[in-house]
């Protein structure tokens, strides 16, 4: 039986040590990046799966690795989403945003995420309406459940402009109406939509207001006129009783028949 050959054992122990110092380096530099109080994983392809969540977060820790795949945010104290909220997240993949306190997304909160993200989770949170402006050209599969949805106006006019996934909008369930009457609490808001035209009130309030509008400007228009022409009859009385009062002169007499013709 040959030995073990003395040179070939030290080479591969000096790799074996030099492959598991990089990998200690590697999972330490990992370890930086990850935001304080935050718990990082490995993800696929050198990514990080970052969680974040229960930890009471009142906004969205600034100091997020741009390798970050996944990215966990829920059960916080989250109220909204500003504009710059995931700026320099190239590679996220997959966002949890449920069980929070959401009542607003501002606009443009999820631009930079168009190109990678796939999964969003907004579900049970404070959601009332949906700004088309705060996804931009997202095209995510989004959970949208369990939201206080109001469904009028401003939402039937907000959903034809989302590029979500459409399964998304099946999940928006109708909390409240308006106008109330139209009863589509408890409904499916796609469902409902396509009989219900919650802007048909808004339509119907803004031609009585313009109709008022128009008939104040036209009142005010006559008794400017009504004014007016008043005003210069008196004018022009005072001025025939002038011109009567003054010797008799063949001029300002014809000038006094022409002016009593007038009036």
């Amino acid at each position: 039986m040959m030995g073990c050959n003395p040179v070939a054992s030290c080479l591969s122990l000096t790799l074996t040590l030099f492959v598991y110092q990089l990998d200690v380096c590697v999972s330490d530099s990992h370890h930086e990046e990850c935001p304080e109080s935050c718990f990082c994983t490995e993800g696929i392809n050198s990514g990080l799966v970052v969680h974040c969540s229960s930890l009471h977060l009142t906004a969205v820790p600034r100091d997020l690795p741009n390798t970050t795949q996944h990215l966990y945010l829920d059960n916080n104290l989250l109220l909204t989403i500003p504009s710059d909220a995931f700026k320099g997240l190239p590679l996220l993949f997959k966002l949890d945003l449920s069980h929070n306190l959401l009542v607003g997304l501002e606009h443009g909160a999820f631009r930079d995420l168009a190109d990678s993200l796939r999964s969003l989770d907004l579900s049970s949170n404070l959601l009332e309406t949906l700004d088309p402006g705060a996804f931009g050209d997202l095209r995510a599969q989004t959970n949208l459940s369990h939201n206080p949805w109001l469904c009028d106006c401003r939402l039937q006019l907000a959903m034809p402009q989302l590029l979500l996934d459409p399964s998304s909008l099946a999940e928006v369930m109708c909390n409240s109406s308006e106008p109330h009457e139209l009863g589509a609490q408890g409904l499916p808001f796609i469902l409902v939509a396509t009989d219900l035209d919650f802007c048909a009130a808004i339509r119907r309030t803004t031609d009585v207001a313009m109709l008022i509008t128009m008939f104040g400007w036209f009142t005010m228009v006559i008794s400017y006129l009504v004014y007016y022409i008043r005003h210069n009859q008196e004018d022009a009385i005072r001025h025939l009783e002038y011109l009567k009062s003054l010797p008799n002169r063949q001029g300002r007499y014809e000038e006094a028949l022409t002016l009593n013709t007038w009036l």
